[in-house]
């Protein structure tokens, strides 16, 4: 699997170039489906109307909107309840996913519980493109600062997909807290190298290389 884990989505013509390189075919031919799920885990996100925001491709975080061939919903909550035959077929001819924000422990868990992680390493040509918690739950942790859902087995855990963590929003407007002192303290408790990005900064990983891709503020953060 491919992946493009980014703050923010698409927020300038940079990550929309590190997209289209990952992609087998340019986004007008490409299909994709978009996981709202992470959303429902998160007390500012869903549910209700940022949920269908995302969905629609209305959200100030442009992932659905980029003009793809077809977009699915693909809600990972509801897939326990039907059979598998009816949905990994769908997964598995998508060219890419995409993962809203939100809680990234509450969609580790269903990722989990629905088998798609096990599925992602099957998925050699697929494009993963994440933002904010859905590009955290790739990381090994999170860190109890962005735990909002509690798992029933407690933790910070994500699916360790990636070997480093991922603090998002860095020096946001809106997050006073999301400063670079913040991010290194959180990384210090962590014990793991991580990156911290702003919303103008992504990361590509093909094949166990990462790049980072930025027109803003980031900074690595070693282990």
């Amino acid at each position: 699997m491919k992946l493009l884990l980014s703050s923010a989505g698409v927020k300038n013509p940079s990550i929309r170039a590190a997209l289209e390189a990952l992609l087998p075919r340019p986004v007008g031919e490409c299909t994709a489906l978009a996981i709202p799920t992470a959303m429902y885990g998160h007390p500012w996100a869903g549910p209700g109307r940022n949920v269908w925001e995302f969905a629609a491709g209305r959200s100030a975080e442009p992932m659905v909107e980029l003009g793809w061939r077809s977009v699915g919903l693909l809600e990972l909550t509801a897939l326990p309840s039907i059979p598998a035959d009816r949905w990994v077929p769908l997964v598995r001819e998508t060219d890419v996913l995409l993962a809203s924000g939100g809680d990234a422990v509450y969609l580790a868990h269903w990722m989990r519980q629905t088998g798609l992680a096990d599925l992602l390493g099957e998925l050699t040509d697929t494009v993963w493109f994440g933002m904010s918690a859905g590009s955290m739950v790739m990381t090994p942790r999170i860190g109890e600062e962005f735990v909002g859902w509690e798992a029933p087995d407690g933790g910070d855990e994500t699916l360790g997909v990636v070997g480093f963590s991922i603090f998002p929003h860095l020096e946001h407007p809106s997050l006073p807290t999301n400063t670079l002192a913040a991010a290194e303290a959180w990384q210090e408790k962590l014990g793991n190298p991580a990156y911290a990005i702003d919303d103008d900064t992504a990361i590509t990983v093909v094949d166990g290389d990462v790049t980072v891709v930025s027109e803003g503020r980031w900074r690595h953060l070693a282990g």
